[in-house]
């Protein structure tokens, strides 16, 4: 049998489909696997900031238009792009084992957080990411980046920008780890929910790819993803909201940390909570910060 995988255009995840590929062929000795490139919306257009282009599926969107058609048997997604709902006939087979899901530091001169010049331009454009860089340091000017991660590495060693944010994963898969200033404490900094993880989409009614699939399926990771999106969900999903969390899963129990900030970083919910199951723990964790006042502060953002 062989599998057609659709992947974006960039380096990033040219890599990830290759890597889903190798895990899978060295699972299934003999399987052929080939690519299918396609850009996306959140590929074609790099001049505005995400949330202005719209939110949920904005780099997978083209990607399950192939899976549906038939084009292509899988799709592979870096996880916190899917949107947390399942599309119709589709459906998650595999999320392989998650690489570290912290946020970093890159800067053109070494610095870290806490060394930056006063009003340092330091780009991203995620809201997340704003809310807690501001609440760390408020003096910062926050400017849009958008492009691929060779790209926006390209952009603060060239002093377009002080310093960007970006995920530690993304770095690490590419061989670009030598331009981390700082890698952020959870304490300091909590990820997108799903952050670090892949995401091997296929069509709910293919059970030969899905079998094929869950052979690099990792439990204790979707388990630990599972429960972060499910607080995603609980709060309306959005993946351009101020919303953060990270989970991980220790003798049987899921330990999750959630976070709703305000875009100002003047305001903060955070809280953990601890279950077994994650849909439940997710959202039940939302319905605590919920009660602690995190709809305001997410309607303040909409």
């Amino acid at each position: 049998m062989s599998l057609i995988f659709a992947t974006r255009p960039s380096a990033l995840a040219r890599w990830q489909t290759a890597h889903i590929i190798r895990l899978l062929q060295a699972a299934h000795p003999g399987l052929e696997c080939s690519e299918h490139v396609i850009t996306t919306k959140g590929d074609r257009v790099l001049d505005r900031p995400l949330p202005e282009i719209g939110g949920k599926g904005l780099f997978t969107g083209e990607l399950e238009n192939a899976l549906l058609k038939g084009e292509v048997h899988a799709a592979v997604h870096s996880l916190k792009d899917l949107p947390v709902e399942d599309s119709p006939g589709l459906v998650v087979a595999a999320i392989p084992e998650r690489e570290a899901a912290h946020d970093v530091l890159v800067a053109s001169n070494g610095y870290t957080l806490a060394n930056l010049p006063e009003g340092a331009r330091v780009g991203t454009c995620s809201v997340r990411r704003t809310a807690q860089l501001l609440a760390l340091r408020p003096d910062l000017t926050i400017l849009p980046l958008r492009g691929n991660v060779d790209s926006r590495v390209r952009k603060v060693m060239n002093g377009e920008y002080d310093a960007i944010i970006l995920a530690k994963a993304g770095l690490t898969r590419l061989g670009l780890q030598a331009h981390i200033s700082e890698i952020f404490a959870l304490n300091l900094m909590l990820p997108a929910p799903g952050q670090g993880a892949l995401a091997v989409q296929c069509r709910a009614d293919d059970a030969g790819t899905r079998r094929l699939l869950a052979a690099i399926h990792d439990p204790l990771t979707a388990a630990a993803v599972g429960a972060e999106r499910a607080f995603l969900s609980g709060l309306g999903g959005g993946c351009s909201l101020p919303v953060a969390a990270f989970a991980e899963k220790n003798n049987g129990q899921i330990i999750l940390t959630g976070a709703v900030i305000s875009a100002d970083g003047k305001q903060s919910i955070r809280l953990s909570a601890v279950d077994k199951e994650p849909q439940k723990l997710g959202q039940r964790l939302a319905d605590l910060v919920l009660e602690r006042g995190a709809a305001e502060l997410l309607k303040a953002t909409a």
